[in-house]
């Protein structure tokens, strides 16, 4: 069993090996670099998900020949990435694992798709009817969040950029800090003010599956946000809408897609939200708390209190 100090020590190893890694143009190879540190994946994201949630997620142990976290009072185990209670192991293969990838630093630079990568994003056109499920379980325990009712008892409202927002709880104090850092650089930095000025639309909850799928949506936790302009003016945001317009869509370069300003995406950054336009199927509207990419990913966050 790990206290936190060798925890911290143990992400303060990964984080230096990966430092480059994350820069790189192709962040495909994020888990190359990983590997080679020689710690195993299963343990990096499971410390990572320890020091993302503290007060919630209670500790970290390698216990019947995997990596587990204890959170509210049940074990879950890294089970291939699934993140699985122990009652349902022996369901592993039936889902697919969570998502735990690569996220650059910096957005990198805009290149053309390898002839793999667009196979690989043609393929996504048509993912719904085909796609295996993932475990719920887990962040249904994270967010107390097994079905509506229970979700929305967890919901709160708060002003966000002069909006009134509807969020998880656990995340409004992120949210106000991130309120706190733009409002700040708007009152030096004119072309914020005129970004908040141009908001027209800014969401958050929202009960309902990722479009296309049969997976839950992180809105319907309560811990995404879309912020949208009163105008597109043309320019692209979200990959399965431009679907509907061009086959290619995965060449929009980034001058063609709607991208909030940097500082914006740096101060949701800073307080543990992750940006859609990082993705190859690119939300460029997306803000969405996952603490723990940052943390595997070696970008700095502040320190999270639930």
């Amino acid at each position: 069993m790990y206290n936190k100090l060798a925890l911290i020590l143990i992400v303060t190893v990964f984080w230096n090996t990966i430092s480059c890694a994350t820069k790189q143009a192709n962040i495909s190879d994020y888990y190359v670099s990983l590997e080679q540190s020689g710690i195993t994946r299963a343990q990096r994201v499971m410390t990572a998900l320890l020091l993302a949630y503290p007060g919630i997620i209670e500790r970290l142990e390698f216990r019947n020949n995997d990596w587990a976290i204890l959170m509210r009072g049940s074990w879950f185990y890294y089970a291939g990435g699934r993140i699985l209670p122990e009652e349902k192991l022996e369901d592993a293969e039936n889902y697919r694992p969570l998502l735990f990838y690569g996220y650059p630093a910096e957005l990198p630079q805009w290149r053309y798709p390898r002839p793999d990568e667009v196979e690989r994003y043609r393929n996504w056109t048509n993912r719904g009817t085909r796609m295996m499920v993932r475990s719920h379980y887990f962040l249904d325990t994270l967010w107390l969040s097994t079905n509506q009712e229970e979700t929305e008892s967890q919901l709160v409202e708060i002003s966000f950029l002069g909006w009134t927002l509807v969020v998880h709880e656990l995340i409004q104090e992120q949210l106000k800090r991130v309120d706190a850092d733009i409002m700040a650089d708007a009152r030096t930095q004119p072309q914020i003010q005129e970004w908040i000025n141009n908001i027209g639309l800014l969401d958050a909850y929202n009960w309902r599956n990722i479009a296309g799928t049969v997976i839950r949506s992180p809105h319907s936790y309560g811990k995404a946000i879309d912020i949208l302009p009163k105008s597109l003016e043309g320019k692209h945001t979200y990959w399965l809408w431009s679907v509907r317009n061009m086959e290619d869509w995965w060449n929009v370069p980034y001058e063609d897609r709607y991208h909030p300003p940097e500082s914006v995406i740096k101060a949701f950054e800073r307080h543990g939200f992750i940006w859609g336009g990082k993705w190859p199927l690119f939300d460029t509207m997306h803000f969405e708390y996952r603490p723990e990419i940052l943390i595997l990913n070696g970008i700095p966050i502040r320190t999270n209190t639930f």
